[in-house]
């Protein structure tokens, strides 16, 4: 019976592209939820926007390149990679579709009678066009250039998710035709606000009402927006770069002119145009996009940000722990780890008073000797490594390991390795063949004639920005056995020194998938007595996938908590009727990785937190650490968060066993990020 499963076949598993898309489909239902305060919907909308571009940069890429290597074998759900792609195109024009009628029909409109009104430059009175043709020959005009397009001016390069307007003039003598492309400038405010801040016009608007002055002397035809979406995706194998930093820099300046994917228009691009340029981009009709939604639709970040305290949620300000806290002042960071180790919860606790103090007091403390840090996705004003580079100008030995690759942020992480280097820190670039995803550091400090360790371990990335809107848990630890698996982890990243065997850490790619296959098998061995409880942001492992079968099969009751990517189905007779799926979005992201393996309120339950998602990249080809907490004083704050997750009725979501996603009808009016607001100002009160 414990195989039965396998019958299945590729049934078993869903798509993982189009697992994607269902998530961009659950940010499309909190847009149109109209509970939620309009500023907030907004910002939906705008993650939803750069969701999709991240999609087709990266996913969509994947699936062009088999296609286009003729490719046919399929996946695990059985599709084709042919099959795969036109699945996404039917998903995502329907999600087109429905943004357009979101954003255009409800969010717009109401925005507009709430005070924000975007309005089109033709309809302006002829006052606000001179101040706004001011402003365009102030600061808009200088930085724009008009590329001719014909026989003698080739098809200008067009950079990724840029904005672009197509322009038809006329020489009025010659009565000849001609276009011309005109780049959007990214650097100036897509939102320009009009006298009394209560209307505003977009910048292309503005550019195209003003064409005559960068094309004198002609006649203005059609005008048309349209925007490219190319491979993101950095074509590099660490072996084949004598210097990775170079090698990624190098990479960056291909991705702004890499393939083409995608072509998003509006729907009255001139015919013409459009042939021209599905031509001159060497694109298939199947890649082109249409809407009567303004393109590019993250830069509705600029609206979310506007002081609007009646068209937004109350904003949340992280608490400091209690323990954090003595008369008055900060206490010293290492006397309270001392008196035991801290377990935090981030955002309802602050990231800044104990992560970034923590770093900050071993920059400051004379006794500290080393410090040692992981870094993966870091903010622009980074405090984490500002402390890092003030520890090395007191003459601290330090250590930065730096992931190049983390994708999107390798700019950004180019800049804080040359910035570290600068001042003297030891910058490593990790493992050849692997990303370091894992979120730890090591502070070595000297305490009666001895050097004494002291760890911390996360689920979340050392970023002011995302620690304030991302949920994640922190330990702080001095525990022996910790400390030392970390110490030995740095060896392993920094030097040539193979694994050892850990003595608490579960480390990957070395022990993490088969650990959590062995603690999934020891829960199916229990028979119905079994439970499984585990929170991730994707779960696609297909050999994690089968073990959880195997333990349904068995009886075990397994609760899963996915926010993203799901291959696994639940609620199939036979396959996983014990199986029940559950994903979370809504005011903070759900980022934590949590494992639990029997009853939670037992001390005799193995609980797992880290940087771990069960998918084959995390398993398989990621420095990823898992830390087991084991004091129940510590473990009570992740299991009552664990169970408000589970009984969360207003931001929530059920997958079915036909592969999609319902929201939750609320009964209880539990929303999981209000409880967990309220205890944190209850415990640390």
């Amino acid at each position: 019976m414990s195989m039965s499963f396998e019958s299945f076949g590729a049934e078993r598993f869903s798509s993982r592209e189009l697992s994607r898309l269902e998530f961009a489909s659950r940010l499309l239902d909190l847009a149109d939820d109209p509970s939620l305060p309009l500023l907030e919907r907004s910002k939906f909308v705008a993650i939803y926007a750069e969701m999709l571009d991240e999609f087709f940069q990266v996913r969509v890429v994947s699936l062009e390149d088999k296609i286009a290597a003729g490719i046919t074998t399929p996946s695990l759900d059985g599709l084709r990679p042919l099959d795969q792609f036109r699945a996404v195109r039917e998903r995502v024009l329907t999600l087109t579709d429905r943004l357009e009628t979101i954003v255009m029909g409800s969010i717009f409109p109401e925005l507009a009678a709430a005070g924000i009104e975007i309005v089109s430059y033709a309809s302006l009175g002829d006052e606000v066009k001179s101040s706004l043709r001011e402003y365009f020959l102030k600061s808009v005009h200088p930085v724009l250039t008009p590329l001719a397009v014909d026989p003698v001016h080739p098809f200008p390069q067009i950079s990724n998710l840029s904005l672009n307007i197509a322009v038809a003039v006329t020489d009025p003598v010659t009565r000849e035709e001609r276009a011309a492309r005109i780049k959007v400038p990214g650097s100036l405010p897509r939102f320009i606000p009009l006298p009394g801040n209560q209307q505003w016009c977009m910048i292309e608007e503005i550019i195209i009402g003003n064409l005559d002055v960068l094309f004198p002397g002609m006649e203005i035809g059609h005008a048309d927006l349209f925007r490219v979406t190319r491979n993101a995706d950095l074509a590099l194998e660490d072996d084949e770069a004598d210097d990775l930093l170079v090698a990624v820099e190098m990479e960056l300046r291909r991705r702004r002119f890499g393939k083409a994917l995608r072509v998003e228009i509006q729907r009255a691009m001139s015919p013409e145009f459009l042939a021209l340029l599905v031509e001159q981009l060497e694109l298939e009709p199947d890649r082109v996009y249409v809407t009567d939604t303004p393109l590019g639709l993250g830069d509705l970040w600029q609206l979310c940000s506007l002081r609007r305290p009646d068209l937004q949620l109350a904003r949340w300000s992280p608490i400091t722990p209690r323990r954090l806290v003595g008369e008055g002042e900060v206490r010293n960071i290492f006397e309270v780890i001392r008196e035991g180790s801290m377990l935090l919860h981030h955002p309802y606790e602050s990231f800044a008073d104990s992560i970034e103090e923590f770093i900050d007091q071993a920059a400051s403390d004379p006794d500290v000797v080393g410090i040692k840090q992981t870094l993966y996705r870091t903010s622009g004003d980074s405090p984490i490594v500002a402390s890092l580079i003030r520890a090395a100008g007191a003459g601290k030995q330090v250590v930065a390991l730096v992931e190049l690759k983390a994708r999107f942020d390798e700019a950004a992480n180019i800049q804080w390795a040359k910035s570290l280097e600068d001042a003297g820190v030891h910058v490593m670039y990790g493992v050849m063949g692997l990303k370091t995803h894992s979120k730890t550091a090591l502070v070595l400090r000297r305490e009666d004639d001895e050097i004494r360790r002291y760890a911390h371990v996360g689920t979340g990335n050392y970023n002011s920005k995302t620690a304030r809107i991302y949920e994640d848990f922190s330990l702080l630890t001095d525990d022996e056995a910790i400390t030392h698996d970390i110490g030995e982890l740095f060896n392993f990243l920094t030097g040539f020194s193979h694994h050892v065997p850990y003595r608490k850490l579960v480390v990957s790619p070395v022990a993490a998938k088969s650990t959590i296959i062995g603690l999934i098998d020891e829960q199916a061995s229990l028979g119905s007595a079994g439970l499984i409880t585990i929170k991730v942001n994707g779960l696609t492992d297909p050999t994690v996938i089968d073990a959880l079968y195997r333990a349904n099969a068995d009886g075990v009751r397994i609760r899963l908590v996915v926010r993203t990517l799901c291959s696994l189905r639940p609620g199939v007779d036979g396959l996983s009727e014990n199986i029940t799926i559950k994903s979370v979005v809504g005011e903070f992201l759900e980022h934590s990785r949590v494992f639990i393996f029997g009853d939670p309120r037992k001390s005799s339950s193995v609980l797992l937190i880290g940087s771990a998602d069960l998918m084959e990249r995390n398993l398989e080809r990621r420095i990823e650490v898992l830390v087991p907490i084991e004091d129940a004083a510590l473990r009570e704050p992740i299991v009552d968060s664990m169970e408000r997750t589970l009984a969360d009725d207003m931001n929530s979501w059920l997958l079915g066993s036909d592969r999609r996603w319902r929201r939750t009808v609320s009964v209880d009016n539990r929303s999981v990020h209000a409880e967990l607001r309220q205890r944190a100002v209850e415990v640390n009160r």
